[in-house]
């Protein structure tokens, strides 16, 4: 009986192999039709174990950007180039100050290749009214609160 060359994933082992061997298959080239449905199904078992373990969706977007940056070694001006936006836009994105715009997720995920939802998840920005306060939980509140 013949034996399946690739199975389900059901370890991180097994997946960082698969991942191993889809960056070589990419790498190489080939206009095979035979490597190309090895791609196509690789790809496929790598998408199913991403979404099944998958952290991704639970990182605030921010954090989530700051580390995409630290991963491909990207600064705030290189990210503020990359997407025709000014630094000051960016640096008060990158500090919690303004949101992201359709626009900037939609091309936040192209370029670090995540689906859009991973950048477009509820966080909370710092209100300039409340910047002196360290509760995170009062951020954007806007009333006074008595600091004692």
């Amino acid at each position: 009986m013949e034996t399946l060359k690739y199975k389900v994933i059901r370890s991180k082992a097994q997946y960082n192999k698969y991942c191993k061997m889809l960056e070589i298959l990419l790498d190489s080239g080939s206009k095979n039709r035979l490597i190309a449905d090895e791609i196509d199904l690789l790809t496929l078992l790598v998408e199913k174990w991403d979404e099944e373990h998958s952290t991704l969706y639970e990182v605030d977007p921010i954090r989530l950007l700051h580390s995409f940056m630290t991963d491909h070694n990207i600064k705030a001006k290189d990210l503020a180039d990359l997407l025709g936006m000014s630094k000051g836009y960016i640096s008060d994105i990158l500090h919690y100050k303004k949101g992201l715009s359709k626009e900037v997720i939609r091309q936040l995920a192209e370029r670090f290749k995540v689906s859009q939802e991973a950048f477009n998840r509820p966080y909370k920005l710092k209100s300039a009214a409340n910047a002196h306060l360290r509760n995170a939980s009062v951020m954007n509140t806007t009333k006074d609160l008595a600091i004692s």
